[in-house]
């Protein structure tokens, strides 16, 4: 058994493992889920993971050029493909060989990973983006192949040449899975068939935290041990771009007042509900190869930090913390777990208090272009009443205030929908192995 494993993510070396921590929640129990359905499988990716993920996840990177590497003729490229892989169908022999064609000539699977970058937002990656990534849907479809995209959260689409050529490719598919049920109800109303579409959960909800006693030391040097022991219960906070009202995401420096509702909510949870909050960062960034590898700071912790200052500055609030540490994947999610709180505008933070139920509230986007999966994952938690909008402070502080003073309440649901959540993450690969039995 033969799977390729192509995509949107298909990214720089180390964007998919190093970066936003978020998606190394989802890559790890995605590949291992892959396995567990065909064991002894052949698992190829166009997606550039370190040797490390290779050897552990038995999964090889291939050459991104198969798929997209930023050239200034991807989309001839694709298209030329394409009409090699039909004329491949009339002789047998290819005229032209291309790296991709011959990964999709020897696979039984093709698995388009596209996350939330299947549509619009794939063009803020690179020119043509979403086009190219279409057509090599299109051309493993051509050549028979069983073709399915897995966990995603596709659109928003508003060109509408390139939606036509999606709703195509979106009615070749032989299954796709989302990640919620909001994507499914969004694909309908542009009019795409979703006759073999199943709205389920991330593969995220099952990664699986650090949890030996180098984590316990860790935690105990960051003040965060000892849950059960408090005096008083640690809320954790975590902004990131997208939920600021003004863009872009990555807009730097920013005004203070751009934090205001960000900081009458820690002083709100501080001063009023009498917790501790934990100001943390939920992403991390490296050097770009060939300069040796090292973890850093990514994107959050500077707004962490800025926060921070701000807060010092009001001298409001009086007992609030930054964690200054650079925390991997496994760390960050041991993290979220020793909070009795958590409020968070990254996604898969989100997910990480869910299922290790942990009441949580969910800052949405502030600004376009709006994600609708934020929504949707808080619904698969059974915990939409907590999404919350990060420009109407008097919703942000009415929700954290219920979701503190019901905290035990909210932790005792959580873990009854988590249940059902893990049922709903094992159909992506159950269905998957259907399509061959």
């Amino acid at each position: 058994m033969n799977i390729l494993v192509i995509g949107q993510c298909s990214l720089h070396w180390g964007r998919m493992e190093f970066g936003n921590i978020g998606n190394y929640y989802i890559m790890e129990p995605f590949f291992r889920g892959l396995h567990k359905a065909f064991p002894g499988a052949s698992i190829k990716t166009t997606m550039q993971m370190s040797e490390r993920f290779q050897k552990d996840e038995n999964v090889q990177s291939v050459s991104l050029d198969a798929y997209y590497n930023w050239r200034n003729d991807e989309l001839s490229l694709a298209k030329e493909e394409y009409e090699q892989a039909k004329r491949y169908l009339q002789t047998g022999q290819l005229e032209k060989s291309t790296p991709y064609l011959e990964l999709v000539i020897e696979s039984d699977l093709v698995i388009d990973f596209s996350g939330d970058i299947w549509g619009d937002n794939a063009d803020f990656l690179g020119p043509d983006r979403f086009e190219v990534g279409l057509y090599k849907d299109l051309i493993a479809q051509e050549l028979g192949k069983k073709v399915i995209m897995l966990a995603g959260s596709p659109g928003p689409f508003s060109n509408i040449e390139t939606l036509e050529l999606a709703k195509t490719v979106y009615s070749q598919f032989d299954l796709v899975t989302n990640r919620e049920e909001i994507s499914t109800e969004l694909l309908e109303s542009w009019g795409f068939d979703t006759s073999k579409t199943y709205s389920l959960a991330c593969p995220a909800f099952l990664f699986e935290p650090q949890n030996d006693e180098q984590m316990k030391s860790l935690l105990v040097s960051e003040g965060l041990s000892n849950k059960s022991d408090r005096e008083k219960p640690i809320v954790g906070f975590i902004v990131c771009g997208w939920n600021f009202s003004q863009g872009p995401f990555d807009l730097w420096p920013r005004e203070s007042a751009d934090y205001l509702i960000f900081a009458k909510t820690v002083e709100y949870l501080t001063e009023t509900l009498g917790a501790r909050v934990c100001l943390m960062s939920h992403s991390n960034g490296f050097d770009i190869p060939p300069a040796p590898f090292k973890l850093k700071h990514g994107r959050d912790y500077p707004i962490a930090k800025q926060l921070e200052a701000i807060l010092i500055e009001r001298d409001i609030s009086k007992d609030f913390f930054v964690l200054d540490g650079i925390y991997d994947a496994w760390q960050s999610k041991s993290i979220i777990a020793s909070f009795d709180m958590l409020v968070t505008g990254r996604v898969h933070a989100a997910v990480s208090g869910f299922s290790q139920y942990i009441p949580t509230v969910v800052f949405d986007y502030g600004h376009a272009p709006k994600a609708h999966k934020l929504r949707g994952f808080s619904r698969v938690a059974a915990a939409e009443n907590y999404l919350v909008d990060p420009s109407n402070l008097q919703n942000v502080i009415n929700t954290v205030d219920s979701c503190f003073k019901d905290r035990d309440s909210y932790s005792f649901n959580l873990k009854k929908q988590m249940t059902h959540v893990r049922e709903q993450v094992a159909q992506h690969f159950e269905l998957t192995k259907r399509l061959f039995d």
